[in-house]
C-alpha cells in the first residue's frame, strides 16, 4: 500500500512539475503532426547551393529558427522573474544590434568588397551597445521605478529608427561568405550554426545559475524586494543586471539575424519576436508577475513556440493569422497562471484527495 501511494505521489508530482506544461504542449503538437502528416518528421541529407552537405526537414527548421528565440527566452526569464514585467523592446534593439554589426563590418561603404573589421570586433561592439540599451531599460525600471512595459516602450517605439540612423538609412550588405556562416551553415557541417550558438548560450547561463546567486537573487527580488533588501541584497542592482543580461542576449540574437542574410531590413527584422519570447516564458509555466522561474522550461517553451509556428505554416496558415493563434495560447496560459485560478486548482486537488482517502481506507478494511 505504501509503495502504491509512493508511486501515485511520484505520478502526480510529474503533473505538478513546472516543465510539464511545455512538455505537454510539445506532445500535443507531435501527436497532431504524426496523425496529420508523418512526413513532418522526415530529415534528409542534401546539398546547398555551394555543394556543401546540409540537413533539411521541418525538425531542422524548428531547431534552426528557434535558436534566437531560445536565447531571448533566457534574458526574458530573468527580467520577468526580477522585475515582474517584460521587455517589449527586444525586436527593436535587435535591429539596433544588427545595424551596429553591419556598420562596423561595412564602414562608410554600404556595399564594400571586403569587410572593414574582424567579425569578432563587430560582434563585441554590438554586445556593448546592446547592453547599454539594456542598462537604459534597467535604469528606468530599477531606479526610476517605471513599469517595465512602459519603460521598454521607449525603445520599442524608437529602436528601429535608431538602427536605420546608424547606417544612414541605407541597407548595407556584407559580400564575404564567411559572415554568413554564423547564421546559416559552416562548410562541411550539415547542422545549422545557430543551433550550436544557442547550445553555447544555454550552457553558459546554466553554469552561471549553478555557480552564482543570480537565479536566487532574481527570484527573491521578484517575490519580495523589501525582504531581499533586509537580507543584504540590493534589489535595484539585481533588476538592473537582468536587463543588462537581456541586452547581451539581444546582441547575440541580432548577430545571428543579420548573418542569415548578410544584410538588414529595419522594419521587418525580428518583428514581434518579443511577443514570442514572452510567450515562451509563459509557456514554461513561469509566473509573469515575477518570482520563481524554471530556465529549462522557458527554453523548451521557445522551441514549442517555433514548433507551433512551423506547424501552422506547414498547413497553410497565413503569416498574418499567426498572432491570433498565439494570442489564444497566451490567454489560456495567463488565465491558468493567475493566483485565483491556481488557488481553485489547489482546492479541487485537496477535495479530490479527501474523497479518495476514505475510499482507500474502506478498501484496506
Amino acid at each position: 500500500m505504501i509503495s502504491a501511494n509512493t508511486s501515485k505521489e511520484k505520478f502526480l508530482g510529474v503533473f505538478r512539475n513546472q516543465i510539464f506544461i511545455p512538455l505537454a504542449a510539445l506532445l500535443v503538437l507531435v501527436l497532431f503532426n504524426l496523425i496529420a502528416d508523418p512526413s513532418f518528421f522526415k530529415i534528409s541529407l542534401g546539398q546547398n547551393s555551394d555543394g556543401n552537405p546540409v540537413l533539411s526537414g521541418y525538425l531542422i527548421t524548428i531547431l534552426d529558427n528557434a535558436s534566437e528565440l531560445a536565447i531571448l527566452a533566457i534574458g526574458m526569464t530573468l527580467v520577468t522573474a526580477a522585475s515582474g514585467g517584460q521587455d517589449i523592446s527586444v525586436g527593436a534593439v535587435i535591429a539596433i544590434a544588427g545595424s551596429v554589426v553591419l556598420r562596423v563590418l561595412c564602414g562608410d561603404d554600404p556595399r564594400p568588397e571586403t569587410m572593414q573589421a574582424p567579425i569578432i570586433v563587430a560582434f563585441l561592439i554590438a554586445c556593448v551597445v546592446s547592453m547599454l540599451f539594456g542598462a537604459f531599460n534597467g535604469m528606468l525600471v530599477a531606479y526610476f521605478k517605471i513599469q517595465p512595459m512602459v519603460a521598454t516602450l521607449i525603445l520599442f517605439t524608437a529602436g528601429r529608427s535608431i538602427g536605420a540612423w546608424i547606417n544612414n538609412n541605407t541597407l548595407p550588405i556584407v559580400s564575404e561568405p564567411v559572415f554568413g556562416y554564423f547564421g546559416n551553415y559552416i562548410p562541411g557541417i550539415p547542422v545549422p550554426t545557430p543551433v550550436f550558438i544557442a547550445i553555447a548560450c544555454v550552457a553558459v547561463i546554466m553554469l552561471v545559475l549553478k555557480f552564482t546567486n543570480l537565479g536566487l537573487y532574481s527570484q527573491a527580488v521578484g517575490i519580495n524586494a523589501n525582504s531581499t533588501r533586509l537580507n543584504g541584497v540590493d534589489p535595484q542592482l539585481v533588476k538592473f543586471l537582468t536587463y543588462v543580461i537581456m541586452g547581451l542576449c539581444v546582441a547575440v540574437a541580432g548577430f545571428i539575424k543579420v548573418s542569415r542574410f548578410s544584410t538588414i531590413n529595419y522594419s521587418v527584422i525580428a518583428k514581434d519576436i518579443e511577443m514570442d519570447a514572452i510567450l515562451a516564458v509563459a509557456l514554461g509555466g513561469n509566473v509573469l508577475s515575477g518570482g520563481k522561474f524554471n530556465m529549462w522550461a522557458s527554453i523548451l517553451g521557445a522551441y514549442v513556440i517555433q514548433f507551433l509556428t512551423t506547424t501552422l505554416f506547414k498547413f497553410g496558415v497565413a503569416s498574418t493569422a499567426l498572432p491570433a493563434y498565439k494570442a489564444v495560447v497566451v490567454i489560456i496560459l495567463v488565465v491558468l497562471s493567475t493566483p485565483s485560478v491556481r488557488e481553485k486548482m489547489k482546492e479541487l486537488s485537496k477535495k479530490f484527495k479527501q474523497k479518495k482517502a476514505p475510499a482507500a481506507a474502506q478498501g484496506g478494511n
